[in-house]
């Protein structure tokens, strides 16, 4: 840990930056650095660096949210439904309305104008899970209510 003296007083203009080095084990039992590390960069901070001198690394939540969604793809529907009660973070990416889009584009053969507004107001997630009949039904009520809305602005 390195720190700097910042002061307009002209005794610390001088001043050189401190050093403290300390092995894992000993960062891990210092409670004093870890109120000092925790008031400057926050408990989250503090939470992740001690989890990394422990050697509890995480990997798989560190990726791009990009790269983590594009291997998700690759999942079982169950797999996803177990990943996504692992943690917060996997809940939100398994719930996410960008999984479930790639998912229903790979399951239909072909989605249509239509068909991608709809989803886009249930919610990708929902309209996979929607059967056929009820779609087909909702597709038809939002075209009569379109159609209604045509009339009135002639």
């Amino acid at each position: 840990m390195r720190w700097w003296k910042i002061s307009l007083r002209s005794e610390f203009r001088e001043a050189r930056p401190g050093e403290l080095r300390e092995s894992h084990e000993d960062f891990v039992d210092d409670s004093t650095l870890h109120a000092q590390i925790g008031i400057i960069f926050g408990q989250k901070t503090l939470s992740y660096v001690t989890s990394l001198c422990r050697g509890q690394y995480d990997f798989l939540e560190r990726l791009p949210e990009p790269l983590m969604l594009y291997i998700l793809t690759f999942l079982d529907l169950e797999d996803i439904a177990q990943l996504s009660q692992v943690s917060h973070t996997f809940q939100k990416m398994c719930n996410s309305d960008k999984l479930w889009e790639h998912i229903v584009e790979r399951s239909c053969d072909w989605v249509t104008p239509e068909m991608r507004s709809l989803a886009q107001d249930l919610g990708w997630k929902q309209f996979f899970f929607t059967n056929k009949l009820q779609l087909q039904l909702q597709l038809r009520r939002r075209r009569k209510r379109q159609e209604s809305q045509n009339v009135f602005l002639d």
